[in-house]
């Protein structure tokens, strides 16, 4: 311990970093610009040679930072797992998707931790990044560590620290972004709050990895079953003809017991949407059901299948079914200014209208090309000319260089799901928004088009 500590405490020790996606790649810019030499993993050779060539495929790393990286020699991206003999640390950042049954898929975990149990030595520091239920760290790895004869917290160290990144987060990165550290022992957990706080301004330590694996797990549910709460009150707002933008916007003036959340299509990016089934999982082992979870998730569900009705009901006033009809939709990223199209809403309300024989094109400046089931489609210009050519234009990503005003102006019809319209007054006869109580009746002539069952969101 004390050696590996000097180590730290001097920036002589090298890291070694396991998948380098939207975590890995960040984490092991910071650890690098600290001044520790990086050696980072990922078994997409693609990804290596970008590195190598000093390029960026995540958004929020610039090429500049990768190129002086692996220029100055503090950062070294390989394929090859035989380098982590030589790593002081090693975190693993990997995926943890869920199955088409909706259970937890570790086994990039596992497979990584059989990688890492080849090349342990003593003196060793192994971080758990990557969201799973609680107890994977010390029931999973801790005993295939264990097989090499060298024990936890006294021959090697352990620690879970859930990574927190919101890509596109214009005020919060790695850096600044807290750190939660909880360790198999107490000497895990000092040894890997020295390592974060070499790179990260706070570190705050907890009192197991147990409980560091449910911090994330209830920072991601407290947004799923919040959003899910705010997408029925929508719902509720449209019936009741009340505006529910107004409503939050009132209820946030309370300064105490008020967090206000807003409605959308539908919940995207890899956490929020998947993260709680890792606990709901983890609880039906244990016969409880985590009733808030299967709620939220069932609600947030259901969005595409809201905003497909939507659609039908504001093209019914114009006297138009949804098949035929051509459709643009604006953004398809899973939130806003970022490129990741992860479970992103927008692919379930393109496949419910396509599958209704809707004319659909998309635009969004973040993503070129997106595949949709067995077709790859191409951003069109979202140009005045462009609109005015479509039926109905949807607005699923409120992109920043959306000009709002413009787009309405050319457009025949606009579903907006994420209140982007709000100062357009005197264009509401052409705006269907979300929650905002303007919902058009339903018309039994097209009784057909509005029986769009709920959808969950899927892994993919």
């Amino acid at each position: 311990m004390n050696a590996l500590k000097t180590k730290l405490e001097n920036r002589q020790a090298t890291a070694a970093v396991i998948g380098l996606g939207y975590v890995g790649l960040p984490l092991a810019m910071e650890i690098a610009a600290a001044g520790f030499q990086v050696i980072g993993i990922d078994l997409d050779r693609n990804k290596i040679n970008t590195l190598k060539q000093g390029k960026s495929y995540i958004q929020d790393v610039p090429d500049k930072t990768v190129a002086d990286a692996v220029r100055n020699g503090k950062f070294t991206p390989t394929a090859d797992f035989s380098a982590l003999a030589g790593a002081d640390t090693v975190s693993i950042c990997v995926p943890t998707p869920l199955s088409k049954s909706r259970d937890p898929d570790i086994s990039f975990i596992l497979s990584a931790t059989e990688e890492i149990r080849k090349y342990l030595h003593a003196g060793q520091l192994i971080v758990l990044e990557s969201t799973t239920y609680p107890g994977t760290t010390d029931e999973l790895i801790v005993p295939e560590l264990e097989t090499t004869g060298l024990k936890v917290g006294s021959d090697f160290f352990v620690a879970f620290s859930p990574e927190r990144i919101d890509p596109g987060n214009a005020s919060y990165n790695t850096h600044n972004t807290p750190k939660i550290v909880g360790g198999i022992t107490t000497e895990c957990t000092e040894i890997a709050r020295l390592f974060y706080s070499a790179f990260i301004e706070r570190v705050i330590p907890v009192s197991s990895t147990k409980c560091a694996e449910m911090v994330k797990l209830l920072e991601n549910t407290f947004r799923s079953v919040n959003i899910g709460m705010v997408n029925e009150l929508a719902m509720m707002c449209d019936l009741l003809g009340v505006d529910v933008y107004e409503v939050i916007d009132a209820a946030a003036t309370k300064p105490f017991g008020f967090s206000a959340f807003y409605p959308g299509p539908g919940l995207g990016g890899h956490c929020i949407p998947i993260d709680p089934h890792y606990l709901a999982w983890k609880l039906k082992a244990l016969n409880f059901q985590a009733r808030f979870i299967g709620l939220a998730a069932e609600i947030n569900g259901m969005m595409p299948a809201v905003v497909a009705t939507m659609v039908a009901d504001g093209l019914n006033r114009a006297s138009k079914s949804i098949r035929g009809s051509k459709i643009m939709i604006l953004g398809v990223a899973y939130k806003k200014d970022v490129s990741d199209c992860r479970e992103s809403p927008a692919l379930d309300v393109m496949r419910l209208l396509g599958d209704k024989g809707a004319l659909l094109s998309y635009n969004d400046p973040m993503v070129p090309t997106l595949r949709l089931g067995g077709s790859v489609l191409n951003s069109v210009e979202a140009s005045p000319a462009e609109i005015a050519k479509h039926d109905c234009v949807i607005i699923l990503t409120d992109h920043s260089v959306y000009d709002v005003e413009e787009i309405v102006a050319a457009s025949k019809l606009v579903i907006d799901t994420r209140n982007s319209t709000k100062h357009l007054h005197s264009y509401k006869d052409r705006i269907i928004k979300l929650g905002a109580g303007n919902k058009v009746p339903s018309s039994s002539a097209h009784d057909d088009e509005h029986d769009l069952p709920p959808i969950r969101a899927s892994a993919r």
